[in-house]
């Protein structure tokens, strides 16, 4: 379970290093002032992971000595400041001695609470009978979006960080051994999916593609860009991608504002293209900011979710599930919405049986963001 914190730039601003002094382990003094940049657990943020393999198997990371004297004297011409000046060496010691356990977060052994007691959220599930949930990795900072490929490696996007990280898992007990940081500097990569040994990655304004993934994950691997045209509005402008059936990408580009008309421009249509990033095409039109697409393995047919304007109340209107069997169909947006309202605005002149009904309604504000079919017992 991902917890997101975004209040690192107060915590620092406050002065709040000063609970340095007042911790009595390691884990107390990282926490209290080097957490704000290297995440809660030492995932990384606006500073490095200190859990990945860059990291733990660099000179540095394997030295306490090497370790308390970065934290001691800072780096040079880099965001890593010098705590001599806070911490006593006393307290330093204990958070290079911290920084060399490489137990991960949550793994088994790593923690003495239970798995209720340190994620108390996991009550609120509710799930089938025969299924259970647990935490698969707390060590990925705001992460949105996975890709899992053949050998099983996760890929997750890290949504404001800007980072792709891979999950290894190499003994399969579904406990993670091992977090790398497979890129950086990326803009809002939440969209990833593997095709044909490669890891497509969305960001906000282009696709790019890692290639032979599984063996260049934890090399630094270079990636290239497979298409970088896409429009740079902010609003509903991130973009996931999925692999269809049919071998190419599907990539939304959602409407840039709450409710308006951009049925002549780019924007509310998803669109689809070969995975070289030729012949790109609309595949379906009036779609406000479809975030979660899937494809029945019995047919083939794309559903999809859509979430729905705001601004006409809490009870109005309803976020969608959406039926595309083929390309060109219009699913209403500006115009009507969840199949029977017309927009106070833009559905003027315009009548709802124009266009595809929701196939069913998820409630308003729902914002679904994600859907699979299982095909599981």
């Amino acid at each position: 379970m991902i917890t997101t914190r975004i209040l690192w730039a107060g915590v620092m601003a406050a002065g709040l290093f000063a609970g340095g002094a007042r911790a009595e382990t390691g884990r107390q003094i990282y926490s209290a002032n080097c957490a704000a940049c290297h995440g809660a657990s030492r995932e990384g943020g606006m500073g490095p992971s200190l859990i990945d393999a860059k990291f733990t198997n660099s000179e540095a990371g394997k030295s306490k000595s090497k370790i308390a004297g970065i934290v001691k004297n800072g780096i040079p011409r880099t965001q890593m400041p010098a705590w001599g000046a806070k911490l006593s060496a006393a307290q330093i010691g204990l958070v290079a001695d911290y920084l060399l356990e490489r137990k991960e977060p949550g793994a088994a052994g790593g923690d003495k609470k239970t798995a209720a007691e340190r994620y108390p959220e996991l009550a609120n599930f509710k799930l089938p009978k025969g299924f259970h949930i647990a935490v698969y990795s707390d060590a990925v900072p705001n992460a949105r979006a996975m890709a899992i490929s053949d050998s099983g490696i996760v890929f997750v996007g890290s949504r404001n960080v800007g980072k792709i990280y891979a999950l290894v898992d190499a003994d399969q007990d579904h406990v993670i051994k091992k977090v790398v940081t497979v890129a950086e500097g990326l803009d809002s990569p939440i969209g990833l999916v593997m095709h044909k040994g490669s890891l497509f990655v969305s960001e906000m304004t282009r696709v790019i593609r890692f290639d032979d993934i599984e063996k260049t994950f934890d090399k630094a691997p270079g990636y290239k860009v497979v298409k970088s045209d896409f429009p740079k509005e902010k609003w509903h402008g991130e973009k996931i991608i999925k692999a269809g059936p049919d071998g190419k990408l599907y990539i939304p580009i959602g409407a840039d504002c709450n409710v308006c008309d951009r049925e002549e421009d780019a924007h509310s249509k998803i669109y689809r293209m070969n995975p070289d990033g030729s012949q790109f095409e609309v595949f379906a039109k009036g779609i406000r900011n479809s975030v979660g697409f899937a494809w029945d393995p019995r047919t083939s047919e794309m559903w999809f979710t859509d979430n729905n304007r705001d601004e006409m109340g809490d009870n109005l209107p309803s976020c969608e599930l959406n039926h595309a069997p083929k390309a060109g169909m219009h699913f209403g947006f500006p115009y009507c919405h969840a199949g029977m309202l017309p927009d106070p605005v833009f559905g003027k002149n315009r009548s709802c049986e124009e266009f595809t009904p929701p196939a069913a309604l998820l409630g308003p504000h729902t914002a679904p963001l994600g859907l699979n079919f299982y095909t599981g017992s």
